[in-house]
């Protein structure tokens, strides 16, 4: 795991430096992120006004990705909800004709006969109040993994349509994990806006009814519940800005947490007796999250109470209202009646419109984390141009500069080289020279801060990137061991098939190329096995193993560009040579670019290009540059030097 940004701060993460510890006079860098969402949050703070603008906005963006994934089931819902609102106005306003019956003179089975039509109007309603309920409730339940899905969907087609340099950008990863909460937050927003839309199609109902009964019940009715509409509001707000001024701390707990009980980092931990540092400074930064937690709480629970005390006092007086009418003559009996059910009717819809409203409007604060991602990554866009390479037999890059964002100065300034098909072109240089930056370049991941990077003349720019990368074959430093077959982590699940040999003749040919074809044959289940024992029961490989699949894919792939990046760092001498001997062999109809620091392996290339500091010092063969003083000559003289004379 890795994470991109830091933020200084005048205060450690971790437990307060001691005497014999070393400690720094300036300030210490955190790994934590401040979000330019958050920031723009704190500036324009929610109000009751803009939640009463935002609600109808995420009412109308949750129907819009149901309507994306089931516009039949919508309309359905849509339906269902407009029913349900009709039939609980036909009930109610049957109420008034039932008291009214019941309340007449008259014997009682008289009284129970006039007031059977409107009771059954009464059971009627609430019988398919409750059916639309169901109905309504199960086409939520289904569409609302669904709507998920699809945000989960556009938020990855943004992230892979990205440029590279995208996760180079400070806040992208840890915006694309925020956007990932609110792509997640989506599978409640539709059952949070038809909850809302449901209280809105029962408040209108019983509003209309409410207001033929007496017009001055209705405006009271809505202040009674307009504090707690408030009290919500500021509620919502404090713990999403809690969240997400959060998100940093907690991202990098995950990362710890992720180090301390990874096999991977299992020994050292134990035998660099690491583990009280590091859960000192897990729980320091736990503790910071607690407090601010703990002050969230607090104050939203302060806002909770001033709420609840100012909403009683206006439902006090809207009751009283009711009893001065009643009182004064200004309403019958059987009014009072149907207008105590509607009020109950209206002060739960208002209710539940404070609720439900609070509750999407605090799940539209994390759908926006989701639409801010998407819009960045939109401005990371691949816009590139359409034409569809071959396999190149010139790779050229002229006057070529490259600045990552935000550096002060740039990782390659003016190079020029050029590997043709059928040679090997190495490059060398100390670390930081620029080496795999440049190896990015020329197969397209990175494009050119200045000068160019051309394929047979066209510039990579101009390149379809997809069918670019569909010609080029690479093994960076750090491969990725898929959870898969190791027939599908040679192919990456892409057979190429030919006439002359079946899929599986061509894996194990690369493989052999490789010296991956004894680590297939020693598996249990040869091609079949699954190698990914920690995840799904299947086997593991030493780290040399799985760097010999990891050549094995590249040679698999039908690409006109192969670069290999420190591609025999956990090799053995057998296996390494095994390697060299079968990437001359590969070499025939393909460009090839070795990176390696292990200067004797770069004897097998045909021109050698060394590197410092961003730009091409030196170039030749592996005999001119051993004989030419300069910085190779230097390397390879400290190479070979162990200190044993004398």
């Amino acid at each position: 795991m890795t994470t991109e940004t830091t933020e200084t701060s005048d205060r450690p993460v971790g437990d307060r430096p001691t005497d014999d510890r070393p400690t720094t006079n300036g300030p210490t860098e955190e790994l934590r992120f401040r979000s330019r969402g958050l920031t723009a949050l704190q500036k324009n703070p929610l109000t009751a006004q803009s939640m009463g603008k935002r609600l109808p906005q995420l009412v109308r963006k949750a129907f819009g990705l149901a309507w994306r994934v089931d516009r039949r089931a919508v309309v359905a819902l849509l339906a269902c909800q407009l029913l349900s609102g009709a039939a609980e106005a036909f009930g109610l306003l049957a109420t008034t004709g039932t008291i009214t019956a019941l309340l007449t003179s008259g014997r009682i089975t008289g009284r129970l006969l006039d007031a059977a039509p409107s009771l059954c109007v009464l059971a009627g309603a609430a019988g398919l109040r409750a059916l639309l309920g169901i109905a309504v409730t199960s086409i939520s339940t289904r569409l609302s993994p669904r709507i998920s899905r699809e945000a989960e969907m556009q938020m990855l087609d943004a992230a892979i349509d990205a440029e590279l340099v995208a996760y180079d950008s400070p806040g992208f990863n840890d915006r694309r994990e925020a956007a990932d909460r609110g792509a997640e937050a989506t599978q409640s927003l539709l059952t949070e806006a038809q909850d809302l839309t449901s209280c809105v199609a029962s408040l209108v109902a019983a509003a209309g009814v409410v207001t033929v009964l007496h017009p001055v019940l209705l405006p009271l009715l809505v202040l009674s519940t307009l504090p707690q509409g408030i009290a919500g509001v500021r509620g919502a707000r404090v713990h999403y800005l809690t969240s997400r001024s959060l998100s940093a701390d907690r991202r990098v707990l995950g990362m710890m947490r992720w180090n301390v009980t990874h096999r991977d980092h299992a020994d050292q931990l134990r035998s660099c007796t690491m583990a009280p540092f590091l859960l000192g400074r897990y729980r320091a930064i736990g503790d910071r999250i607690d407090e601010a937690t703990d002050r969230a709480v607090h104050q939203s629970t302060r806002y909770a109470l001033l709420g609840a005390a100012a909403g009683g006092i206006a439902s006090g007086l809207v009751w009283t209202m009711l009893a001065l009418l009643l009182a004064t003559g200004h309403m019958s009996v059987a009014s009072a009646g149907t207008a105590v059910f509607a009020l109950r009717t209206v002060g739960s819809s208002l209710r539940g419109m404070v609720g439900y409203g609070t509750r999407l409007f605090r799940t539209g604060l994390y759908l926006d984390d989701w639409a801010e991602f998407i819009d960045e990554a939109g401005g990371h866009r691949m816009r590139r141009g359409g034409q569809v390479p071959e396999a190149p037999l010139e790779v050229r890059a002229e006057a070529l500069t490259y600045c990552y964002p935000g550096a002060g100065h740039p990782a390659l300034e003016k190079v020029d080289l050029t590997v043709r098909r059928g040679e090997i072109l190495a490059l060398v240089g100390e670390n930081g020279s620029g080496k795999t930056t440049l190896s990015k370049l020329l197969t397209g991941l990175y494009l050119p801060t200045d000068g160019c990077v051309t394929w047979d003349g066209a510039e990579t720019g101009d390149l379809d990137a997809y069918a670019m990368w569909r010609q080029t074959a690479v093994v960076p430093q750090d491969f990725a061991h898929w959870p898969l077959s190791a027939r599908e982590n040679i192919t990456l699940g892409q057979p190429h098939e030919s006439h002359h040999e079946s899929h599986d003749e061509r894996v194990l040919r690369a493989a052999a190329h490789a010296g991956a074809d004894d680590v297939v044959a020693g598996l249990r289940s040869g091609l079949d096995t699954l190698l990914a024992r920690e995840w799904f029961g299947g086997v593991d490989l030493s780290g040399g193993q799985w760097q010999r699949i990891a050549i094995a894919r590249a040679f698999y792939r039908p690409a006109g560009l192969l670069v290999m990046d420190e591609p025999t760092s956990a090799l053995d001498a057998r296996a390494e040579h095994r390697i060299f001997t079968g990437l001359r062999k590969v070499a025939r109809d393909r460009a090839v670019v070795l990176v390696t620091h292990r200067l004797a392996n770069v004897a097998v290339a045909d021109r050698i290009v060394v590197l410092d500091g961003g730009r091409v010092v030196q170039e030749g063969t592996f005999g001119e540059l051993t004989r030419s003083p300069g910085l190779f000559q230097e390397l390879w003289r400290l190479q070979n030097d162990r200190g044993t004379d004398g």
